[in-house]
């Protein structure tokens, strides 16, 4: 039994401990106001993820978020600003191979059907950061003939379009699925023709992909093309555009000098683009171009001249 001292002790302490307590309790919760105040956030969701103030590169488990998102919403603000940051982080090496892994080039490729023009440039654009990677291109060639559908079929010189194109352009820059764009090889001068400077060049980008190939030099050369071709070597057009048309020129002789290459000559019909380039008022506006301003326009032309 406790005498009255001993009863004065045991409340003693039991004051102290409540103290002690309160003091931990007090320390505890002034932790994590000051944490609150220094500005650390709790996890991102996958919406947080798209608002446009996440600079940070995802991570896989914040990846997979956006995934699940842009395939379970219907909205058409969220899927676009999903694939934004899709787009923007598929410029990583590392997030190229991880999406892939994820299962997410499908996710995005559908996409590209979306009746909403913003959306299907958005997941062009995306495809065309994670077609970098050559082992995402494997599964990206599944949609290059849909991809050309639409940049053939569509509004000329639209975001879309150029997309389209660019990511056409990173598809061809090894031969591999080169031959999946045989037949729309007239449809490609076609729009180099009509569109704008913007247009033309990405045109002339995918167009040297091809003409650097050997196996793609027939192909090239009995596509159907316009007369007005032969204006792009004219000396007032800008440097990009003609030092590109230039270099296709270059590139298809080349290709044709190759040992072996078209041994057997194949017949080109008139107004192909055989006969366009080896026309007589071809190597007239070549031959004229070597008094450019521009000293690289000058130099290709007499890389050139020798070889007409």
């Amino acid at each position: 039994m406790v005498g009255p001292r001993g009863a004065g002790w045991v409340a003693a302490g039991l004051l102290l401990r409540a103290g002690a307590c309160y003091c931990i309790y007090r320390l505890t919760r002034g932790r994590q106001r000051d944490d609150g105040e220094l500005g650390m956030r709790p996890s991102k969701s996958a919406e947080d993820l798209t608002d446009g103030s996440y600079d940070d590169v995802l991570n896989a488990a914040q990846l997979q978020k956006l995934l699940y998102l842009l395939e379970s919403t219907e909205d058409p603000v969220i899927i676009e600003r999903a694939l934004i940051t899709l787009g923007n982080n598929a410029a990583f090496s590392v997030n190229q191979a991880i999406i892939r892994e994820l299962g997410g080039i499908p996710i995005v490729g559908n996409k590209i059907n979306h009746s909403n023009q913003s959306i299907k440039e958005k997941a062009l654009n995306a495809l065309n950061n994670l077609s970098v990677n050559v082992e995402n291109q494997i599964k990206i060639k599944i949609y290059i003939n849909q991809v050309c559908e639409d940049v053939f079929s569509g509004p000329l010189n639209s975001a879309v379009q150029l997309a389209g194109l660019r990511l056409l352009t990173n598809m061809t820059v090894t031969n591999d699925h080169q031959h999946m764009l045989h037949s729309y090889i007239t449809d490609l001068f076609q729009v180099l023709l009509t569109g704008n400077g913007n247009t033309k060049v990405q045109v002339l980008k995918l167009l040297l992909n091809l003409s650097e190939n050997p196996a793609m030099t027939e192909g090239l050369l009995h596509a159907q093309v316009d007369w007005s071709f032969l204006s792009l070597y004219d000396s007032h057009l800008a440097k990009e555009i003609l030092l590109r048309v230039l270099t296709l020129f270059q590139n298809i002789n080349n290709c044709l000098k190759i040992e072996g290459h078209l041994a057997v000559q194949p017949v080109f019909t008139e107004g192909s683009l055989f006969f366009l380039l080896h026309g007589e008022e071809c190597a007239q506006k070549i031959k004229a171009l070597v008094n450019h301003h521009d000293a690289e326009v000058k130099e290709k032309i007499l890389t050139i001249i020798p070889k007409i």
